[in-house]
């Protein structure tokens, strides 16, 4: 059986580069040990009960007019692995995690390796690493639920969505114009090397006083839009509007939810003046409305344009080179950055037995120029774990350590009553 390229998987696979793998890096910490045959066979068998993800990239002449999924019945290939614990196998993982695409050659295009007896603590980590084009952070959660719940016989149902009051669909007034060309993550120490780099931490949970009209997600907003701020201003760039992109994921979270790439992308804006004002309930209030106006208008993932840009009217490798020389040319219209801000993990990630319940769970979204640098944020067990992501031909690693400096500091200045 086959399926055409969604919008989202042909635009991703238009512009495939090398030397920045579009990989996204799930890292899940359980506090025991993991039985291999089990941990394999509860996977398998996770993947065939969401069989969206069994796929491949079908085989087809050049003048074809689109890219197609081929499902499969049973993976092409082993899964997970277990390379051998030690000291490194983890920061390894990790580096391979961010270089190693998994082929849409073969099915499914994610892998996962298990790097056990952390620090000599009997402690686990379980570091998947997805082809974006194929499907996404959400949607690879959902199959890692699945397994744990086959490999444990623990309940993994998700818990209930928070309750929130009616959107606002117009955005209010004073909002920035979104055609502004906005500012750009200033240069730090880059690395001259080909790929991104990641840091991974795990902060507080921002306070919220109570009847606040904002929520967790905008404090992580504001904290991105005035670490960027201040990184620049820093390094002496001009103050010029930021945008923000933040991801919008409306997919139920139960096993009925779709497999792949399921969210649609909107941009927050700021001014300059808005990110000096030291009124930061405030700044707060007015993203929270901008915040929910946008998550309220219905879209199609990545606009209109994308919409028409594929469009099965001509071959598919026409379009993928139309497609290429628009995104090279619209580069200075890029957002600044991505924040992508998975919220609470919606399942308890239970294990059972020796193996436990997840103690924390990261997700690192690519970094590719002309951002540069992405901000990804879950919590897990009471705390918020972060990860910076960014392209080594902007940022080093000690940039890496200063930004996450300066997000923490801002995050707790978010913290402030009305």
């Amino acid at each position: 059986m086959t399926i055409p390229f969604p919008v989202v998987d042909e635009i991703a696979r238009h512009c495939v580069q090398e030397e920045e793998p579009e990989t996204v890096h799930i890292e899940v910490h359980l506090p025991g040990p993991l039985d291999r045959a089990r941990l394999r066979a509860a996977f398998t068998e996770a993947l065939r009960r969401h069989p969206r993800i069994l796929m491949r990239e079908a085989a087809g002449p050049w003048y074809r007019r689109r890219y197609e999924w081929e499902l499969t019945a049973d993976p092409d290939v082993e899964v997970v692995s277990f390379p051998e614990p030690g000291g490194d196998a983890l920061r390894a993982a990790r580096r391979r995690s961010l270089e190693r695409t998994p082929p849409l050659s073969a099915s499914p295009p994610i892998r996962s390796e298990v790097i056990a007896d952390l620090a000599g603590e009997g402690r686990t980590a379980l570091v998947l690493t997805v082809n974006h084009t194929a499907l996404d952070g959400p949607a690879c959660l959902r199959i890692l639920a699945t397994a744990a719940e086959l490999y444990g016989g623990a309940d993994n149902a998700p818990a209930a969505p928070p309750t929130r009051p009616p959107q606002d669909t117009d955005p209010p007034a004073g909002t920035p114009s979104g055609w502004a060309r906005p500012a750009r993550v200033a240069a730090g120490t880059p690395e001259n090397a080909p790929g991104n780099g990641m840091l991974l931490a795990e902060l507080p949970l921002p306070h919220r006083p109570k009847g606040s009209p904002y929520t967790v997600n905008d404090q992580l907003m504001v904290a991105t839009a005035l670490t960027l701020t201040e990184w620049n201003r820093e390094r002496g760039a001009a103050p010029r509007p930021l945008r923000i992109t933040m991801p919008v994921d409306d997919r139920p979270r139960d096993a009925t939810m779709p497999i792949g790439n399921g969210t649609r992308l909107v941009e927050v804006p700021f001014a300059p003046a808005e990110l000096t004002t030291d009124d930061l309930p405030e700044l707060l209030r007015r993203t929270a409305a901008r915040t929910r106006a946008l998550k309220a208008v219905p879209r199609p993932q990545l606009g209109h344009g994308a919409a028409l840009l594929t469009a099965p009217v001509v071959p598919v490798a026409w379009r993928a080179a139309l497609t290429r020389t628009l995104r090279t040319a619209a580069a200075p219209w890029t957002s600044t950055t991505l924040l992508s801000n998975i919220g609470r993990i919606p399942y308890p990630l239970d294990f059972g037995g020796e193996a436990g319940r997840a103690q924390a769970v990261w997700f690192s979204a690519p970094a590719r120029m002309p951002r540069g640098l992405t901000v990804t944020t879950a919590s897990t067990a009471g705390r918020l774990h972060l990860a910076l992501r960014w392209s080594r031909a902007l940022l080093g690693d000690a940039d890496g350590e200063r930004l996450k400096d300066l997000f923490a500091q801002h995050l707790r200045t978010t913290e402030a009553g009305p």
